[in-house]
């Protein structure tokens, strides 16, 4: 006997045999309960979180808070420090919507209010169809090597949709290829720091994180620096929507219910695709033994969050600030240059002070620069195409009559031939009058993705599944500090630039 859809949400109901239960959440087709799978184990090396970490090491910590140490002083880092504890409850929470029922946040969010979800779909359009980091990586690449950045970022993005397209699996290369990307990243720049930096600067970077004296200089609160505190807290960890794709790795993972969900495959293997459900499911919240798989499976997480996501964001920003405070104390061109914000200039002043000590220390420097831009790459177009083709499968009318591997196919490719045409023929960041308002954007959906995600595991998850209520009280403030940030920084200067 097929189950009333028009019952009220928060219900768990069944038919008269009991055969068919299912958990409903808003006004969308109910949650079928079905069972968890048993959870790995939580001591593992890679996850999901390693792929948020490739794409969350980027501006903020190679280039925006060494140069807010070199301006205001190592005790200012207690506000990244901030930002990372932050983003790691985030990321705990938005695994515990998708481990809980399989689905995307995309699709809580829609369960609680469609427009909501459209917000996300058009923001992530509007961000990140440019190939900005692409060629942030492909011009350290020339640096390097004199070839043309324009040519290497081409010859880029064809082989990352080529790698995409012609894989059985998008989501098993996308975690192997930034696990590698990460760990020469890690490691390299460790080494680097090593040669370069002194125990005095680690410990002033090591005891600026935990000095809570919650003090601000005067001059940061100013139309000049104001505005990048503002971003370079949003852009600690993860920033835009990266936490809000990690729900789709982490189903492409098998995590919790999403092992009831297809993987997302290659265009080339669209023919192999399995039936995609309808929803997402629940599992029985009242079963002992589906409960200890459950709390396996938040261990499983915990790991991800702490060690790999929280753990390796600390560390990159350390090795990176620590780098930047010896570049400044034996460097005047790269500290003048680290201030005044000249990025592609402080980066060549800063291998050029590196390069004093030993020639291949400075190489060595520009490589990892590069390889910071090619990661974020891999993942960004992945993550663009895998969000967008979910959102428009489930809720554009007529679209699940393809398969998701085309749509994740038509947005992959649309992006990247997008990409080349602005390389070859346009600014790769976007038309010089709308930057202001795409870094607005990217910070302003975080502050909104927070406030979404308080209320989506609130309203969508059985009472017993749900947060504890100090977690939503964390989620809710910090998405009113990151919105509140940003008004300020637009009321009060009038300026929404915060890189």
């Amino acid at each position: 006997m097929a189950v009333d859809d028009t019952r009220a949400p928060g219900a768990v109901t069944m038919d008269k045999e009991g055969a068919d239960r299912s958990w409903a959440a808003g006004g969308l087709p109910p949650m079928p309960i079905r069972k968890l799978p048993e959870a790995p184990q939580a001591a593992h090396i890679i996850g999901p979180a390693m792929i948020l970490v490739a794409l969350g090491v980027g501006l903020g910590e190679t280039f925006l808070w060494p140069r807010l140490v070199i301006v205001f002083g190592p005790n200012i880092r207690w506000m990244f420090l901030v930002g990372v504890l932050l983003q790691t409850v985030v990321m705990l929470e938005m695994a515990r919507y998708a481990m809980a029922t399989g689905e995307s946040i995309f699709f809580g969010a829609a369960r609680v209010f469609k427009p909501l979800m459209w917000l996300f779909f058009i923001t992530a359009i509007a961000v990140y169809i440019w190939p900005g980091h692409i060629s942030t990586g492909a011009d350290a690449l020339e640096e390097l090597t004199g070839i043309s950045w324009q040519l290497s970022a081409c010859v880029g993005l064809v082989v990352i949709g080529v790698m995409f397209t012609v894989v059985k699996v998008v989501y098993n290369i996308v975690e192997a290829l930034l696990a590698i990307m990460v760990g020469i990243l890690v490691i390299g720049s460790a080494i680097i720091a090593t040669f370069v930096g002194s125990l005095s600067d680690l410990g002033d970077v090591l005891v600026g994180l935990v000095r809570f004296d919650f003090g601000v200089p005067h001059a940061a609160v100013t139309a000049t620096w104001f505005p990048l505190i503002v971003g370079a807290i949003a852009f600690a960890g993860p920033s835009g929507m990266q936490q809000m794709w990690y729900t789709l790795w982490l189903r492409d993972k098998g995590a919790g219910m999403g092992v009831h969900m297809p993987r997302v495959r290659g265009l080339l293997h669209a023919g192999e695709e399995e039936t995609i459900p309808y929803t997402g499911s629940m599992f029985d919240v009242d079963d002992p033994d589906e409960w200890r798989k459950w709390e396996n499976w938040r261990k499983w997480v915990r790991v991800d969050a702490i060690l790999l996501f929280f753990g390796i964001t600390m560390l990159v920003t350390i090795i990176f600030t620590v780098m930047a405070i010896h570049a400044a104390d034996v460097s005047s061109t790269a500290k003048d240059q680290l201030i005044n914000g000249e990025r592609d200039a402080a980066l060549v002043a800063m291998r050029d002070a590196f390069a004093d000590k030993a020639k291949i220390i400075g190489t060595l420097f520009f490589c990892f620069i590069s390889l910071v831009g090619w990661k974020a790459s891999v993942g960004l177009f992945d993550a663009f195409a895998r969000g967008q083709s979910d959102m428009t499968y489930y809720f554009v009318p007529g679209a699940k009559r393809f398969k998701m591997a085309y749509l994740y196919g038509g947005f992959l490719w649309g992006v990247i031939i997008f990409g080349i045409l602005i390389i070859l023929f346009g600014p790769v960041d976007g038309p010089t009058g709308i930057l202001n308002v795409l870094a607005f954007l990217s910070t302003f959906v975080m502050g909104a993705y927070c406030l979404t995600l308080a209320v989506v595991n609130r309203k969508n998850l059985p009472a017993k599944l749900r947060p504890k209520w100090i977690t939503t009280i964390v989620l809710v403030l910090g998405g009113l500090t990151y919105l509140g940030m940003l008004f300020y920084s637009m009321i009060k200067f009038g300026v929404t630039d915060l890189g």
